[in-house]
C-alpha cells in the first residue's frame, strides 16, 4: 500500500517535461549585479533552504508572522517563496477556507488560509501533508505578498508578477521572474 505522500506516477511525468531546471539560463534571463543571484539559477525540482534573517508579514500594524525559523523555497525563475512555522504565526487572525484545494507537482496538496475579517480571499497556504522531499514545510505557512506588508530582513518585498504565485521579490534576486503573460512554461 502507497503513503499517503507518494508521488503518482503522471505527476512523476509531468515534472520531467520542465524546459528550465536551473542548469543553463536562458538568453533572455537577467545578468546577476553584484550581491545578486539569478532565480534562474535555482533548481527544478526546488531546493529547500533555511533562512538566516528575520521574515516577518503585516497586515497593517497586525504582525501575522514573524520568524527567524523560515523555509525558501527556491525554484527555477521564481523569487523564493518564505514558509514560516505555525508557532510564529497568529493563526487567531486565521480560518480556513473550506474546499479550497489545490495541487503542486512539487509539494502536495496545499490547504488555503484567509483572514477572518476576510473568509473568501486566500492569503496564505500550507501543506498537512507535503511529498516527502518537502516534509520540512509540515506546520508552516506561506503568505501571498500581494496582499501584506512583507519583509526579508530590513527589506520590504515585492509580489511575484501575476495572482497566482507567491514568491517574494528583493533586491538580491534578478529575473525576470515567471508570472507575466506568456510565462506559463517556463
Amino acid at each position: 500500500m502507497a503513503s499517503k505522500n507518494t508521488i503518482p506516477d503522471w505527476l512523476l511525468k509531468a515534472r520531467n517535461k520542465w524546459q528550465f531546471n536551473g542548469k543553463e539560463r536562458p538568453s533572455f534571463a537577467q545578468d546577476p549585479k553584484k550581491g545578486q543571484v539569478s532565480v534562474w539559477d535555482f533548481p527544478r525540482p526546488p531546493a529547500l533552504v533555511k533562512v538566516q534573517q528575520q521574515i516577518s508579514v503585516y497586515s497593517g500594524e497586525i504582525c501575522l508572522a514573524k520568524t527567524n525559523q523560515a523555509f525558501a523555497v527556491m525554484e527555477t525563475a521564481h523569487p523564493p517563496s518564505y514558509y514560516l512555522p505555525s508557532d510564529a504565526v497568529d493563526q487567531n487572525q486565521l480560518v480556513i477556507i473550506p474546499n479550497k484545494k489545490s495541487l503542486c507537482e512539487w509539494k502536495g496538496s496545499a490547504t488555503y488560509w484567509a483572514l477572518k475579517s476576510a473568509p473568501l480571499q486566500p492569503i496564505a497556504w500550507s501543506y498537512a501533508n507535503p511529498f516527502t522531499e518537502f516534509e520540512a514545510l509540515t506546520k508552516h505557512f506561506a503568505f501571498y505578498p500581494q496582499y501584506f506588508d512583507c519583509f526579508v530582513g530590513n527589506e520590504k518585498a515585492r509580489p511575484q508578477p501575476g495572482q497566482f504565485y507567491a514568491g517574494w521579490i528583493t533586491d538580491n534576486f534578478a529575473g525576470p521572474f515567471k508570472g507575466e503573460p506568456g510565462t506559463g512554461f517556463w
